[in-house]
C-alpha cells in the first residue's frame, strides 16, 4: 500500500466506485468491491474513516489488494487512529469510542499508520460523461463537518464556498443523498461498513452516469465475525451496524438535534 501525498494529484476515470466510511467491515466491503467490479469500475475512491472498526488489519489488507486503482482520501477517524497510535490524547469523542479508537490503532503496524497519516483530504478525478469530480470526506474544507440533506442552503454555502467542480462527493454522515446549491450536484455515497437506514453496503457508482448503490451481504455470518473480534463494541456493532441499522429519520433528528457550530 503506497503512501499517497498530501494533495492526491486529478485523473481520469471510466467507472469509479466510491466507497465511504469502511469502519473495519470486511465482510460488507468485501460485497461492496465485488458489486463494483461487477460493474467494470476501473477506480475506486475509499472516502475515508477506513480501519476504525472492529477488523482494521484485515481491511486495510483488502484494500491494499486493489493496487493502483484505488484512490484514498482521509476521515476524521483516520486522524483520530494516527493520534492514538502515536500516543496523542484522544479527547474529542466520549469515552467508548475512544476505547474503540485505540483498540483499532493498536492493531496496526508502522507502515499502515503511516498510509493513514499521508491520506489526502480530496481528490478530484475527471470522469466519462461526468467531468471533474471533487471527492471529500465530510466537506472540503473539514473531515468533520456535519450536513445533511436538510442543511439549509445558507448554511451549506460556506462549506462548498471554495469548491468549483459541479460535481461534490461526500460521505461522514453515512446516509445517501443527492441535492443541488449554486448549480452544484452534491451526492453523498453513504456508508459500507456503518449505514444507517436499509441493512447493506451503501456506495455510489459515477459514470457515465451517477448511481446510489446498495448492496446486500450475508448479515449473519457478517455479525458472528464480528462477534468474534476483540472490538470493544463487537457485539453493538454486529447489532446496530449489520443486523438492524439506525433508520435514516433517527439519523436525521438526532443531526437536526445537535448542537450548530458558531
Amino acid at each position: 500500500m503506497q503512501v499517497p501525498n498530501e494533495r492526491a494529484p486529478s485523473t481520469r476515470a471510466h467507472r469509479v466506485a466510491a466507497l465511504y466510511d469502511l469502519h473495519g467491515n470486511l465482510p460488507a466491503l468485501d460485497a461492496a468491491i465485488d458489486r463494483a467490479e461487477a460493474a467494470h469500475a476501473d477506480c475506486f475512491v475509499i472516502g475515508g474513516d477506513i480501519a476504525l472498526g472492529p477488523m482494521p488489519g484485515d481491511v486495510l489488507d483488502r484494500l491494499a489488494a486493489l493496487g493502483p486503482r484505488a484512490l484514498y482520501l482521509r476521515g476524521n477517524c483516520d486522524r483520530l487512529m494516527v493520534d492514538a497510535f502515536d500516543g496523542r490524547p484522544i479527547t474529542s469523542v466520549p469515552a467508548p469510542v475512544r476505547d474503540n479508537v485505540v483498540w483499532a490503532a493498536a492493531q496496526l503496524d508502522r507502515r499502515q499508520r503511516d498510509f493513514l497519516a499521508a491520506l489526502p483530504t480530496t481528490i478530484t478525478i475527471d470522469v466519462d460523461s461526468l467531468g471533474a469530480v471533487l471527492f471529500c470526506h465530510a466537506t472540503p474544507r473539514s473531515d468533520e463537518e456535519i450536513f445533511t440533506r436538510r442543511t439549509p442552503d445558507d448554511r451549506l454555502r460556506p462549506m462548498l464556498s471554495t469548491t468549483h467542480e459541479a460535481i461534490i462527493v461526500c460521505g461522514h454522515t453515512h446516509m445517501q443523498f443527492q441535492r443541488r446549491l449554486d448549480g452544484a450536484q452534491i451526492v453523498n455515497a453513504g456508508s459500507v461498513g456503518m449505514p444507517f437506514g436499509a441493512a447493506g453496503a451503501h456506495w455510489l457508482r459515477l459514470g457515465p452516469g451517477i448511481e446510489l448503490e446498495h448492496t446486500e451481504y450475508d448479515f449473519a455470518s457478517a455479525a458472528a465475525r464480528i462477534r468474534r473480534t476483540a472490538y470493544p463494541q463487537a457485539a453493538e456493532f454486529a447489532s446496530r451496524f449489520v443486523l438492524d441499522p439506525p433508520s435514516e429519520a433517527e439519523m436525521l433528528a438526532a443531526f437536526e438535534a445537535a448542537p450548530k457550530p458558531g
